[in-house]
């Protein structure tokens, strides 16, 4: 059985959100589109709490950009984003959710951030989602949604080490591209790891 992601579509994410990434809204219409060729549909949330410690304005004299160890990790620091009740944390008001069946909540531990809608980035605390898809009987996963280069990419790769056949989405997809050719290099290491870049025209059961 075959599963659509959709992951992080929130209004942060969005043109004008705290943590934009450009032309994030083009791939709503594409989701919604796509939407319509699956019978079961899940979603990753990014939900924050206020403290969380991936925001630069929780260090004191640390900026947006700048890497720190977090607990021996290497982290990102991001601005606030994604809080959890917040407007900007709520999912993109043009985003269809009618027929989605779970929403999976991530990054609520303050102290680890959470790129993958399987596990944080220590791959200590797990959302439940592989047990879900394995209780449901999904064998392939197609990935959509933010950003190519962080939550999507890492929620594909752990998809594979999973188990599952994984799909990214190549025009449901848009990268924040720190650097000019973090989404081409995205697709390049999810490819390389087993996963399958396809076109949501070319999605067809």
């Amino acid at each position: 059985m075959k599963a659509l992601l959709i992951v992080d579509v929130q209004k942060d994410f969005l043109p004008g959100g705290a943590l934009a990434v450009k032309d994030g809204d083009k791939i709503i219409p594409v989701i919604n589109k796509l939407q319509e060729k699956f019978d079961f549909i899940l979603a990753t949330q990014d939900w924050h709490p206020a403290n969380h410690k991936s925001f630069a304005a929780n260090h004191p004299g640390k900026k947006t950009g700048e890497v720190i160890k977090l607990g021996g990790t290497d982290q990102m620091l991001w601005p606030v984003h994604c809080v959890q009740e917040s407007e900007g944390a709520q999912f993109a008001k043009d985003l269809k959710r009618d027929k989605w069946n779970k929403v999976f909540k991530k990054g609520l531990n303050p102290l680890v951030d959470s790129y993958s809608g399987f596990f944080d980035n220590k791959k200590k605390e797990d959302t439940g989602l592989t047990a879900y898809l394995h209780e449901h009987n999904i064998s392939d996963v197609y990935v959509t949604g933010l950003a190519a280069d962080y939550c999507v990419k890492f929620t594909v790769l752990d998809a594979l080490k999973e188990g599952f056949d994984a799909y990214l989405i190549s025009d449901a997809t848009r990268a924040v591209n720190l650097s000019p050719d973090d989404y081409d290099e995205s697709l390049k290491e999810m490819s390389k790891s087993g996963a399958e870049v396809i076109s949501s025209a070319a999605v067809s059961f």
